[in-house]
């Protein structure tokens, strides 16, 4: 049966999806062009704020009840640090397009980050140690990463003094956050059952000591 922080969790990744998305059917930002950040100026810019923090929420019970389990501390460890990252971007928003950079927009670039490349990580780390949804794990991180890299691409083109031209950073972007959602629910789902199968695992054990 699904425990009560589980169940929690699922439900407030969901409530972030959904925020999320009704942050871009109303808004008129190209999703292709756009960063995510930006829906922070839109008028109905507080679902990305309501958006982030539910995600960091739904990660921060996942975390806690994977500890719980005697998950890997470093699978625990980076989907803890995930869920704060996502919390830090809520809470300090990026700098309006063609500002200088700002220490609220500094915390809400790093942040962001440190965010993609704690994801992928847990996943793959997860997926090392095997279990009914290690090949999904996998692929999904390895997806996330390589999304992560062509976000990339833009800011260090821009360093040498070039126009990263036509490259379509926001979707991009927004690959490596439905990447990573889809990461985070298939952990929880790997903690759920690797939970499942432990009272089995210990019957005999606790059959023999009855028995002597």
């Amino acid at each position: 049966m699904t425990s009560p922080l589980t169940a929690g969790g699922f439900a407030a990744l969901a409530t972030g999806a959904g925020a999320m998305t009704l942050l871009h059917v109303s808004s008129d930002l190209n999703p292709l062009r756009d960063m995510i950040s930006e829906y922070a100026f839109h008028p109905h810019g507080w679902l990305l704020a309501a958006s982030l923090t539910s995600f960091a929420v739904g990660a921060a019970m996942l975390a806690v009840e994977m500890s719980r389990r005697g998950a890997g501390r470093s699978t625990v460890a980076l989907v803890g640090a995930w869920a704060m990252c996502m919390a830090m971007i809520a809470a300090f928003p990026t700098d309006k397009p063609g500002m200088s950079l700002s220490m609220s927009g500094g915390i809400h670039r790093y942040a962001a980050f440190a965010a993609f490349l704690c994801m992928p990580a847990a996943g793959l780390v997860l997926a090392a140690r095997g279990g009914r949804h290690a090949a999904a794990l996998r692929g999904l991180s390895l997806a996330a990463a390589g999304f992560l890299v062509l976000v990339l691409v833009p800011y260090a083109v821009r360093t040498v003094g070039l126009d990263p031209g036509a490259v379509p950073a926001g979707l991009t972007q927004r690959l490596v956050v439905v990447t990573e959602v889809a990461v985070l629910v298939l952990i929880g789902l790997s903690a759920a059952v690797g939970r499942a199968g432990a009272p089995g695992r210990l019957r005999p054990a606790a059959g023999r000591l009855i028995a002597s």
